[in-house]
């Protein structure tokens, strides 16, 4: 009776709005998206996905469109995920409910050996560094801008071979330390970054473990991140365009040589940065190309 009381709400409620499109099932790590039509008498608003809230955005393409992004966790379960989609119906506010199947993603082992001091760091006032740049770093990434600054598809922040990839379990020095939260690129010291995408300038900073840092905040929780740097050309607060160049790559903070880390937040939540790119360039940004 439950089940078939739950199907009634969904089947009744998807008559007031009109999904375009769900990705149905997504891996750990990725992003899944949905579109929908604009009609009359509904405002579409957020996505109600676990404890969190994940905007409704216009497209800036498609004048008759608007999407959200739902990024999964890479430490998410398998199974299936209960979603709410909240609009307002002329004054009153509604809700339908959907799912969203998670699946396992396929990840590969990767052993990595650093200065100990970098895996394990014993002094407090290093941990203290450590911590406040974290939490630094997490309140910037959970601050949702009300404002969409793409309007063209994004571009890879160099041309250059991919040497890790993103979901890789990271080994350090035989422990078990997490998973590789981005995206290498090969790039010797000296090698111009550039911003993948419009955006404002977030943070610039020299990190402990991500080095010579910069984030570029895109707008509604999208953000955008490079590692390991070793010149900056950008400021904190300043719009960027697509192309531009904010900096010189480098081998900074916790690495074994000269990359660019490369790598992406939506509200908050770590994903690959390729797969959360190509989704958008071809889903949502294609109009533009």
């Amino acid at each position: 009776m439950r089940i078939l009381l739950l199907l009634t709400f969904v089947f009744i409620n998807l008559f007031a709005i009109q999904v375009r499109s769900i990705d149905n099932e997504v891996e750990n790590g990725k992003t899944a998206l949905i579109t929908f039509s604009k009609q009359d008498g509904i405002k579409y608003e957020n996505i109600t996905f676990g404890k969190k809230k994940f905007p409704i955005v216009n497209s800036p393409v498609d004048k008759e469109c608007c999407f959200a992004l739902l990024p999964v966790s890479y430490y998410e379960k398998a199974e299936s995920k209960e979603f709410y989609v909240n609009y307002l119906q002329g004054k009153e506010e509604e809700s339908t409910l959907l799912f969203l199947d998670v699946r396992t993603g396929i990840y590969k082992h990767e052993e990595i050996h650093v200065d100990s001091s970098k895996v394990n760091p014993k002094s407090k006032q290093v941990q203290a560094r450590i911590s406040k740049e974290y939490n630094k770093a997490m309140q910037i990434y959970n601050t949702v801008t009300p404002k969409l600054y793409i309007t063209k598809p994004f571009d890879m922040p160099l041309e250059s071979k991919i040497t890790s990839d993103f979901g890789k379990a990271r080994v350090y020095n035989g422990s078990l330390k997490g998973y590789h939260s981005g995206t290498d690129f090969r790039a010797k010291v000296g090698t111009p970054i550039k911003a993948s995408n419009d955006g404002k300038v977030a943070l610039v900073a020299k990190r402990f473990y991500s080095g010579g840092t910069v984030l570029i905040d895109h707008g509604y929780g999208i953000y955008t991140c490079y590692f390991h740097m070793s010149k900056f050309d950008v400021k904190e607060g300043q719009l960027v365009q697509k192309g531009q160049v904010i900096g010189l790559s480098g081998e900074s903070g916790r690495v074994t040589g000269p990359h660019l880390h490369f790598s992406a937040r939506i509200n908050g939540v770590q994903v690959d940065p390729l797969q959360m790119i190509s989704l958008l360039n071809t889903q949502i940004l294609k109009d533009n190309n």
